[in-house]
This record gives C-alpha cells, structure tokens and sequence, in this order.
C-alpha cells in the first residue's frame, strides 16, 4: 500500500528537521506509543500498541533514519513484530522544502503486514496505514505549530511544546 500527502508547518525546515530527529516527538506523533527510546543515528526502539479491524496487538520494534540529507529529506523506516498479529513493516519518504510562510513537508509512504494482519484484507488493512500516516503526520504538525484558534484549551497547552522548547 503507497500514499503520498503534503503538510505546510508554520515553523522553519530547521525546527521540523529537529522535530522528525527527536524521541520524544516521535512518542507524540506515533499513534499508540508507549515508548521510544534511542538516538537519529542508531535508530529507535519503539513500543506501539494498536488495533486493526479485530486484531489488538502490541508492537515492539525499531525505527531507522536513512538517507538523510539535512534539513532537506530522510526515510523513516520501521518494523514491528505484533506476537501471534503479525508483523508491520513501513517506510516514508520525507521531504522538507522552505515557504515564505513556513515549510513544506511532503511524504510517500509504503507500508506492509503479514501474520494474522494480512488476513484481515486490503481494505482494511490499507485503511488502517493510511489512518495512521495521516495521524503521524498531523500531530507532528499540531506539536510544531501549536495551537489553532478552535483547540479547547486543555488539549491546546500540549500543542507547540517543541516550538517553545527550541524557541
């Protein structure tokens, strides 16, 4: 399954380079995160738990950072083995180009399953990664950009944590 998406992020490409490099932003944005642990070169060990179509399982795996050209592009790449599930297996082309108002970040992701995944078919299993692509990507840009003015307060301090940190 491939899928290609654009964002506009309301930061400098530094800031965002900064942001796809560091562990705990990752956590943020992976959706069912519970861990990530490591560094950009020697990749990430990852704990992720989800649920696709009837099937919960929780993931352990690594997410690894290639052909990276700063602050340009990269490929995230990560692998997960799911118990009894399955496996998950993905990657996403990263592609990082300044705006007058920001940056451009633009994506092709590839993701594949097996196991008892697989079995669940295309549709839902295509729907899933692309729920899941969409939702990385877009909490990635909720905690680069902050808050948007229709956030309900509560959830809106969490927003632009890493703008304030770096800032």
């Amino acid at each position: 399954m491939k899928m290609s998406d654009t964002r506009e992020i309301k930061a400098d490409r530094a800031t965002v380079w900064a942001a796809l490099l560091s562990p705990e932003v990752l956590k943020e944005c992976v959706p069912g995160a519970q861990e990530v642990t490591g560094t950009p070169e020697d990749g990430f060990e990852a704990t992720v738990t989800q649920k696709v179509g009837p099937v919960k399982a929780t993931f352990k795996g690594t997410v690894t950072l290639t052909e990276m050209v700063e602050p340009e592009s990269l490929t995230l790449s990560g692998e997960g083995k799911g118990g009894a599930a399955g496996y998950a297996k993905g990657s996403a082309d990263v592609r990082l180009e300044e705006t007058g108002t920001g940056t451009t970040l633009s994506y092709d992701v590839e993701a594949r399953v097996g196991g008892k995944l697989a079995q669940l078919g295309s549709r839902v299993v295509d729907g899933f990664a692309k729920r899941m692509a969409d939702q990385f990507f877009t909490r990635l840009q909720e905690v680069i950009d902050g808050p948007s003015e229709d956030d309900p307060e509560p959830e809106a301090e969490k927003k632009g944590w890493l703008k304030r940190m770096i800032g």
